[in-house]
């Protein structure tokens, strides 16, 4: 019997690719343009919203977009979120101001929002259980490739063309793979279409806009216990438990509840959030080491990652090939050990540090995290009807940015923390000059080669003790993990695709 996938299927599937790697690209190439977009619009104090806007529109859409196209169909709201993202990305390139680049970014982040569950879940509609394994694997380290060309991108727009540019590619790409999917994508089975939960649909929005921005708010632009982010959290709260009875209320209910009795979702997103916390707070700690310890140059901490991210996409295609083969915990926990592995070396790590053991770690970070994307997509789509793989998806793709939110912003705090509060105590001890009030200033070379030796070497000592500060915290996020890792079970890709008990009503599927 030949499996070779149809040249139709074939042709869909590099259309998605595409889109995908558009959609998460836009979340890293302006890490190295940002300067150059500061000096050409000014609004040196908006920046930050430049990558909030963008994160905090795509999470919040992520639910709703799931479970519309599990009633309205997965090209349709593949065609507006792919149309919505190049508009987007048109008016971001034509920008005036910051704060039109900052709007314009929330519209891209919408369509990038409804891209994202999507894509994943017209994969589970074009392969059976036994081979999306790999297929998810190689869609997986997109994520990966795309956190080293993004910034590599990004710098090469802003020094040989013009950072627009970095919006404008977005346009006959996105064209490329609207024309490939819309051509040769055909779906093949019947919707189920119903009245959409308004009320449930609002309350959901409101939770996750007031938890995202709490998020991107505390530790940044104002202190965790501000009266600001205490009252958005609170709010998030309030209408998270508003929604939650609303939807037992709901004829067809935006996020069908029984879904949390189901162990494997509840453990593909816990384990979301996790490894998304440690990803991202490794990709944003690591480069301030090398830089600010070690001494490397910006470029240098960017390059740096690759080590990380390079084995990231190994790791993914490891997942997803051997998916097949075992059972989803017997891939998950050597993941989790190696992240595990990986958070404890680097919370011992000193101004001393060996390069090639700070290589041995991300590689480390990098395999355990990639070896858990495919399988953890897989693993929460298991035994869940057809008609609800829209909503799956959107909340495990949802689980991982809440996780990479939480990374940046946590584990970042608990560094600036340590750090802060170390270096005020040396500067009142030392008493070293006015020069040295600041440690930032350990992230300017030309300020940093003025710095005695001696001095120099307490300094850095202080940065790197906060920096595996902050991953010693990252020790308890992976052994929770293991934790949900053991609850799974035995279980294993199987043919069966039921769905969760009590849901009756989507027996059909």
């Amino acid at each position: 019997m030949n499996t070779k996938p149809s040249k139709g299927t074939r042709v869909t599937i590099a259309g998605l690719m595409l889109a995908l790697l558009l959609v998460s690209l836009d979340s890293t190439i302006l890490s190295t343009a940002i300067p150059t977009i500061v000096a050409d619009l000014g609004g040196m104090d908006q920046f930050f919203w430049v990558f909030s806007a963008y994160l905090v529109a795509s999470a919040a859409g992520m639910p709703i977009f799931g479970k519309l196209s599990d009633q309205y169909g997965r090209k349709l709201f593949f065609v507006l979120g792919l149309i919505l993202f190049m508009i987007g990305s048109l008016l971001c390139g034509s920008s005036q101001s910051m704060t039109q680049l900052i709007l314009y970014r929330v519209l891209q982040g919408i369509g990038g929002g409804s891209l994202m569950p999507v894509i994943f879940t017209i994969i589970f509609d074009l392969f059976p259980p036994d081979k999306r394994g790999k297929i998810v694997g190689l869609f997986s380290s997109v994520f990966g490739l795309s956190s080293v060309l993004g910034p590599l991108a990004g710098a090469f727009f802003s020094d040989h063309l013009h950072w627009r540019w970095i919006f404008y590619i977005n346009m006959p790409l996105g064209i490329a793979a609207l024309l490939l999917v819309v051509y040769f994508y055909r779906e093949s089975f019947a919707r189920i279409r119903s009245s959409i939960d308004w009320a449930g649909t609002l309350l959901l929005i409101g939770s996750i806009l007031c938890l995202m921005f709490a998020l991107e708010l505390g530790g940044n632009q104002s202190s965790w216990s501000s009266p600001v982010v205490i009252s958005l959290f609170t709010a998030s709260a309030v209408l998270l438990l508003v929604f939650l009875w609303a939807e037992t209320r709901a004829a067809d209910p935006l996020i069908p509840l029984s879904l949390f009795k189901q162990k494997l979702f509840i453990s593909s997103m816990v384990i979301g959030v996790g490894f998304g916390m440690i990803l991202m707070g490794g990709a944003s700690l690591i480069p301030l080491f090398i830089q600010g310890v070690i001494g490397g140059s910006a470029t240098n901490a960017g390059i740096v990652l690759m080590p990380m991210m390079l084995s990231l996409v190994a790791g993914s295609t490891i997942g997803g090939i051997f998916v097949n083969r075992t059972a989803y915990r017997n891939l998950m926990l050597p993941g989790a050990a190696c992240l595990l592995a990986s958070v404890i070396l680097l919370s011992m790590i000193t101004p001393d540090s060996a390069r090639w053991i700070i290589t041995l770690d991300m590689m480390l970070m990098g395999l355990g995290i990639g070896i858990s994307f495919p399988v953890s997509s897989l693993m929460a789509q298991h035994r869940i009807g057809k008609h609800h793989r829209g909503t799956v998806n959107s909340l495990v793709r949802f689980s991982q940015a809440l996780g990479n939110t939480l990374g940046i912003s946590l584990l970042g705090s608990l560094q600036t923390n340590a750090l802060t509060t170390r270096y005020a105590e040396w500067f009142v001890k030392t008493e070293p000059g006015e020069l040295f009030r600041n440690p930032e200033a350990l992230l300017d070379q030309e300020v940093r080669s003025m710095i005695p030796a001696g001095l120099l070497d307490q300094i850095t000592g202080i940065l790197s003790d906060s920096i595996a500060y902050a991953f010693m915290w990252a020790v308890p996020i992976v052994l929770v993990t293991f934790f949900f890792i053991l609850w799974i079970g035995n279980a294993k890709i199987g043919k069966e695709r039921t769905f969760p008990a009590g849901s009756e009503s989507n027996a059909q599927a």
